[in-house]
């Protein structure tokens, strides 16, 4: 799998953008705190800027030799924009050889501190938006080719706010596609709102981010109903923050890892494969995010791509569904690390 060629490309929906099927979220590179399992032993605890950047250099640089040709940042991801940006300069990408996303809402409030009460704020305003999107630019260097409304739901009213509807509809004619990522137990109501979203007619948002895993599977007539309306689909959250790989130890969950190893040691491949192969093989899905925070983590995550998924497959793990409720209110619970 370390021949760039290895992995297949496919259009983001009728977006037009150029995709890979495994995509890298910075979500756990960008910033010393978040809430996958095992998070601070991945930073080897060594939470200085400079390290920080050169660890994510690392794994830029081996999701790029691996074929990854999506990445995804946010604002609210610390630095992340800043080191993907810093990443696409100096090794010289060719802007036409890469897509890059980013999302606004959020605000990063951590500080750098992993201990903070409070890790980031939704601001779902046209001020935020309007001053997000300058700072994305210039973190980026410019490429930006897909902007999401981060985690929008019913209760923020983003939806139903037309100046910021508007305004994102202006970047969408100046050549930037407009999504939208999902959060909550109300991913598919969510979706569906913002599949009536038009804009002289016109659907304003041509991409959804949304978690779909074994675990969370709640969003998945929704997101299949966008796919067939020309919709561009990416999957996030696919470990469901590690409680889907060998990290995952707790003993209400034995039964169930039980089940996932079983199939993992048919298909001959690790945990976090066979969860991504779950999704790579839903006909819906175009591309799928690693949360890799190592190279390790990554090309384990990448041997998801040669996995053989089929049925028995299927059968084996339709017990590892949780209510939605129960699934969001686990995550609420995770400790940042």
């Amino acid at each position: 799998m370390r021949d760039a060629a290895a992995m297949r490309t496919t259009t983001l929906g009728d977006s037009g953008l150029r995709v890979s099927r495994l995509g890298l979220g910075l979500a756990a590179l960008g910033r010393p705190g978040y809430i996958n399992l095992g998070h601070a032993g991945d930073l080897n605890r060594d939470y200085h800027v400079g390290a920080m950047r050169r660890h994510a250099d690392a794994v830029l640089d081996d999701a790029w030799a691996l074929g990854v040709r999506y990445f995804d940042a946010a604002r609210s991801y610390g630095c992340a924009e800043e080191f993907l940006g810093g990443w696409l300069a100096t090794r010289a990408v060719d802007p036409h050889t890469v897509t890059v996303g980013s999302k606004w809402g959020y605000v990063y409030t951590a500080e750098w501190r992993v201990d903070a009460v409070q890790h980031e704020v939704k601001h779902h305003s046209l001020a935020n938006l309007e001053r997000q999107i300058v700072e994305s630019r210039d973190r980026l260097g410019g490429q930006l080719d897909l902007y999401q409304i981060h985690s929008a739901t019913l209760d923020s009213g983003v939806l139903g706010d037309g100046a910021i509807l508007e305004r994102l509809d202006r970047l969408r004619r100046e050549g930037v596609a407009i999504g939208l990522s999902l959060s909550g137990a109300r991913q598919a109501e969510t979706l569906r709102d913002a599949m009536r979203v038009r804009i002289d007619g016109t659907a304003l948002f041509s991409v959804v981010q949304a978690t779909w895993n074994l675990l969370e599977r709640s969003v998945e007539a929704a997101l299949r109903e966008a796919h067939d309306a020309g919709m561009g689909v990416i999957v996030k959250e696919a470990l469901a923050n590690g409680r889907l790989t060998a990290r995952n130890q707790a003993p209400t969950f034995a039964a169930r890892r039980g089940a996932l190893a079983q199939v993992a040691e048919r298909l001959s491949c690790s945990l976090d494969a066979v969860a991504l192969a779950a999704v790579l093989a839903q006909p819906w899905v175009d591309v799928v995010l690693s949360g890799a925070a190592t190279v390790e983590q990554l090309r384990s995550n990448a041997r998801a791509l040669a996995v053989q998924w089929d049925d028995a497959a299927s059968d084996a793990l339709a017990s590892l569904r949780e209510e939605p409720d129960e699934y969001w209110a686990t995550r609420s619970a995770l400790p940042w690390n």
